[in-house]
């Protein structure tokens, strides 16, 4: 089922860059138990504007996964750098050009 839930979450783009959660690098788990998702989540910065924008897409993505009841987010605050986007996300973003 984790499986499940991450493909689905690579379908939840950041608002600010056609780049989707996953290959950000700000997702940092999930697990599932009984109907509930859990996905642990962390912010490019502690002052992302963003964050509500973004746990609301991630929440209505998984509802529609079947099985999946609720879905609990759990921010952490793990440093997020640009070492984390994956080698996908760094060739959307280059072809923007950001770099």
């Amino acid at each position: 089922m984790e499986e499940k839930l991450m493909r689905a979450l690579h379908e939840v783009l950041d608002p600010e860059y056609p780049v989707n959660v996953v290959d950000l690098g700000l997702v940092r788990g999930v697990a599932y138990d009984k109907g509930k998702a859990r996905v642990r989540l962390t912010f490019t910065s502690l002052g992302c504007p963003c964050t509500e924008i973004i746990k609301e897409d991630i929440r209505n993505r998984l509802l529609q996964v079947e099985g999946v009841q609720e879905v609990e987010i759990e921010e952490v605050f793990e440093p997020w750098s640009a070492e984390d986007i994956s080698p996908k996300g760094r060739l959307i973003l280059l072809q923007l050009g950001v770099t």
